[in-house]
C-alpha cells in the first residue's frame, strides 16, 4: 500500500530554547495518528521525517525541531513565512505506547523526546522520564511531564553545578547509578550511540526487560 500524501501549510512557530522550536502545521481532514508516530514532511525536494508531538485528538500538527547550522530542512522550517504550504506522508513507525504490567521508562536526548510529548498530552501517565540535554534551558516540556510523570529527571551532560533537582551526567549514568534494578518497559528515543549504550546497560542491570526504540537524528 502506498503512502497517503496530505497537503498542509506552517501556522505558526514558538521558541523553546535558544536553538529549539515548534513548528505548528495545519491537521489535513482525515490524517489520523498514534502518538509516537512521525511523518515525512516534504518541501522544495527535501524531505525529512519529525515525530508529531501533538496528541493525536488535537486540531493542529506540532513537530519540535532542533534547527542545526548544516541542517537543510531545519534552516528552512525556522525561515520560510508563515502560511508556506508543505506535503506529508505518514503517519509512519511503531514507537508507540504498550501497556503491561512492566512500569514504562521514557529515555530521550534532546528533541528526541517529542514522541513523549504526543504520549504526554494524550492519555499516558505515571512513567519516569529521563531527558538528557546539555544546559538546563534545554529541558522544554518541563511543566507537561512534571504533571504527568511518576518521576522526571533532566540530566544535564554539560552545567556543573547542575540546577536544584536535576542530575549531573548522561542518562546512562542515571540508569547505571540511580534507577532501582526491576523489570521495566524502555521506550528509547534520540541519537544511535545513546541507543546502542542504554540497550547494553539494559542488558546487564535489568535483564527480562523489553525496550523499544526510536533513532532521532
Amino acid at each position: 500500500m502506498e503512502d497517503v500524501t496530505y497537503e498542509t501549510k506552517l501556522l505558526e512557530r514558538r521558541r523553546l530554547s535558544d536553538n529549539t522550536f515548534e513548528a505548528i502545521f495545519s491537521r489535513p481532514s482525515g490524517f489520523e495518528f498514534t502518538a509516537g508516530q512521525r511523518i515525512r514532511l516534504i518541501h522544495g525536494g527535501l524531505e525529512r521525517d519529525y515525530s508529531l508531538a501533538n496528541a493525536p485528538d488535537e486540531a493542529v500538527l506540532v513537530l519540535c525541531i532542533r534547527q542545526v547550522a548544516a541542517g537543510r530542512f531545519s534552516t528552512l522550517l525556522s525561515a520560510t513565512p508563515v502560511g508556506t504550504a508543505f506535503t506529508f506522508n505518514g503517519p509512519h513507525g511503531y514507537f508507540v505506547f504498550r501497556a503491561s504490567a512492566r512500569p514504562p521508562v521514557f529515555v530521550a536526548t534532546g528533541t528526541g523526546v517529542a514522541p513523549f510529548v504526543a504520549m504526554a498530552r494524550s492519555s499516558v501517565s505515571a512513567f519516569t522520564l529521563l531527558h538528557g540535554v546539555r544546559q538546563a534551558g534545554e529541558c522544554y516540556y518541563a511543566s507537561l511531564f512534571r504533571s504527568k510523570a511518576r518521576r522526571y529527571v533532566v540530566c544535564l551532560s554539560d552545567e556543573d553545578p547542575p540546577e536544584a533537582g536535576t542530575f549531573h551526567g548522561r542518562v546512562t549514568d542515571y540508569l547505571a547509578l540511580q534507577l532501582e534494578p526491576d523489570r521495566y518497559d524502555f521506550y528509547l528515543c534520540g541519537r544511535g550511540e545513546m541507543i546502542r549504550d542504554v540497550t547494553w546497560l539494559v542488558d546487564d542491570r535489568f535483564p527480562d526487560s523489553m525496550v523499544y526504540t526510536e533513532i532521532f537524528y
